[in-house]
């Protein structure tokens, strides 16, 4: 059992896998526009029977308010007065769920489990909101093109773009979508927070993931101590990273490799101490066409 409280949910003592597919019910309705007795199937291996009762259960008992069924959709939809109940309702619930897969891990995470005496430290929620996140990922599954207003560091004044996303991707701190971009001609990320306004779909376009070649492209980034360090410190650190032979292949799509070299830090700044700086890339120049910093 596990129990539920908070300032949107009376002291409920809700058995775990009950206590799950609620989420999941909150999240895939709130995110995706649509939830069916087959996300509750699929997702915990039951009976459309049972997901039925589940989903019934949750609006008699918990929600009544929160989900209406539409017939055109063929399943329910949030209603108007939607307010979670054992979610918080924010974007990363329903990412980190999609990147998690059949990984329970995330689903469990905020569980009131205090014997289990762990903490887990997660990256500031960044901005984001269903009326964005909704289109967006319509477009990946459909090849839609979307017509966004979008701002960047690089021009702070929200601008025009029409752009065509493939893949919703996490980078380690927060959320983008890969796309191809009509205005520049290139795949490009757009950090999903940045889109200012609700994105307008478009008729389908020709660019998707197949032609992105540096997403096709799986490369492998050498991972391996910082030479500066001794030989008992570099022994430390393989241990740290289980290495084999000295040395930790990671296997990516080109597009993620900077990603990567900027999350564990392998930048190789020298101004940085060698015990703070720990990893380097070891094949720098064989990945160099896929990084940033390729100068």
């Amino acid at each position: 059992m596990a129990r539920v409280a908070g300032k949107n949910a009376a002291d409920w003592v809700v058995r775990w896998d009950l206590l799950l597919r609620y989420r999941l019910i909150e999240v895939i309705a709130l995110w995706e526009g649509r939830l069916t007795t087959n996300h509750l199937q699929r997702a915990f291996g039951i009976g459309r029977q049972q997901a039925s009762k589940d989903i019934n259960q949750y609006l008699t008992a918990f929600a009544p308010k929160n989900l209406q069924y539409d017939r055109s959709l063929k399943g329910y939809k949030p209603s108007k007065a939607f307010k979670p109940m054992f979610t918080r309702g924010v974007a990363d619930e329903y990412l980190q769920m999609m990147h998690a897969r059949e990984d329970l891990s995330c689903a469990l995470e905020e569980l009131d489990v205090r014997e289990l005496n762990t903490e887990v430290l997660l990256p500031p929620s960044r901005d984001l909101r269903p009326a964005v996140l909704r289109p967006i990922l319509l477009a990946c599954r459909e090849g839609l093109r979307v017509e966004i207003q979008y701002a960047s560091l690089k021009n702070p004044e929200p601008e025009y773009r029409v752009i065509q996303p493939h893949t919703v991707i996490h980078n380690g701190m927060r959320w983008h979508v890969r796309a191809w971009c009509e205005k520049n001609g290139e795949y490009r990320d757009f950090v999903l927070s940045r889109i200012q306004d609700k994105p307008d779909l478009s008729p389908p376009g020709d660019m998707g993931k197949e032609k992105d070649s540096a997403w096709q492209r799986i490369v492998t980034l050498e991972v391996t101590p910082d030479p500066r360090l001794s030989v008992n410190q570099q022994r430390v650190i393989t241990r740290d990273y289980n290495m084999t032979n000295g040395m930790l292949k990671i296997k990516c799509r080109a597009a993620m490799a900077s990603y990567i070299v900027e999350t564990l830090r392998l930048n190789g700044d020298h101004h940085r101490k060698p015990t703070a700086q720990q990893v380097v890339l070891g094949n720098r120049q064989a990945v160099s066409e896929w990084l940033w910093d390729n100068d």
